[in-house]
């Protein structure tokens, strides 16, 4: 039986994706909160502009939580929660609340999830955007 190691989602790689993110964000003039998330949905790394709208910090947290559970992007999943979808009642199933908007991505070493990143304050697709632009960091 052949069982490989991968290295999990370390503080390290949490302060680089933060990093990486709030720089997309500042060069294009938007205030964010950045959450990073372990494999097992813990927070490793927080980060709120100053001037980030205080829910930011709430949604990047339910966005990059979201993701993890269903390791997917979050903008992946808008339509699969709308009425007639098929995720439409889970945002309101479970005991911790799932964030089905654009800004929270799964991340992935050697092909396994090891943890999520989500960005909140910005429009959606911005989010979206700067949390994909900040994975290349851990490529």
């Amino acid at each position: 039986m052949n069982i490989s190691v991968v290295t999990p989602l370390s503080t390290t790689d949490a302060e680089n994706l933060i990093d990486a993110a709030r720089a997309a964000a500042d060069a294009a003039g938007v205030p964010v909160s950045v959450t990073v998330l372990d494999a097992g949905g813990h927070l490793l790394a927080f980060r709120r502009d100053d001037s980030a709208v205080l829910i930011s910090g709430e949604t990047s947290t339910r966005k990059a939580y979201t993701a993890l559970q269903l390791n997917a992007p979050t903008a992946d999943l808008v339509e699969a929660v709308q009425p007639g979808g098929p995720f439409h009642t889970l945002p309101t199933a479970l005991d911790r609340p799932l964030l089905f908007i654009a800004g929270g991505v799964p991340v992935h070493r050697d092909g396994r999830l090891i943890g999520a990143l989500g960005i909140g304050g910005g429009a959606p697709e911005q989010d979206h955007a700067f949390a994909t632009t900040a994975l290349k960091v851990l490529s």
